[in-house]
């Protein structure tokens, strides 16, 4: 019988019991019989008594490892933690270095560009001066033969001449 079905026998031991004449609180119960439920709760509370104990010690342990096992999560979630921030510093820095680099790119593009269109523009100058010289000459050239036409030194058949329009 469970312990606290006996403790429940001997309340309601107590409570049928005879009242002593002229007492509200003291009563009469068989001594035999409340020392027989007596020491069949005593017998039984050692074994409950030790379950209880046993029930205690395994609710620890399953407390501790649980415990273990929380603080094994907290410790691996901070350590991806950190993982994750030092991934994300390490991106944040690349994507200020690259952009670094871009910029110096460009930058280096521009100054090339710059250069490139200066050498261009230099050498399109000389080749203009050049060409101004040749025309020049040129035409210089055509205006003697033009004179050297005119003063007879091309002179030369009449039938040949060109006709003078």
């Amino acid at each position: 019988m469970d312990p606290l079905d006996r403790i429940d026998e001997l309340i309601a031991m107590v409570e049928q019991a005879r009242s002593v004449p002229m007492s509200r609180n003291n009563c009469m119960v068989d001594r035999g019989e409340m020392i027989a439920v007596l020491d069949e709760l005593r017998a039984e509370l050692p074994a409950d008594l030790r379950r209880a104990a046993a029930l205690l010690e395994e609710r620890d342990k399953i407390m501790e490892a649980g415990k273990r096992e929380a603080d094994r999560i907290i410790s691996e979630g901070e350590a991806e933690h950190a993982r994750l921030v030092s991934v994300n510093e390490i991106t944040v820095s690349a994507e200020h270095e690259g952009a670094r680099i871009i910029g110096e790119a460009r930058a280096e593009a521009q100054r090339l560009r710059e250069e490139v269109d200066d050498y261009v523009d230099t050498a399109l100058a000389n080749f203009e001066q050049f060409l101004t010289r040749a025309l020049a000459s040129i035409e210089r050239g055509r205006d003697k033969m033009h004179a050297l036409r005119e003063i007879g030194t091309f002179a030369g058949d009449e039938a040949e001449r060109p006709l003078p329009f």
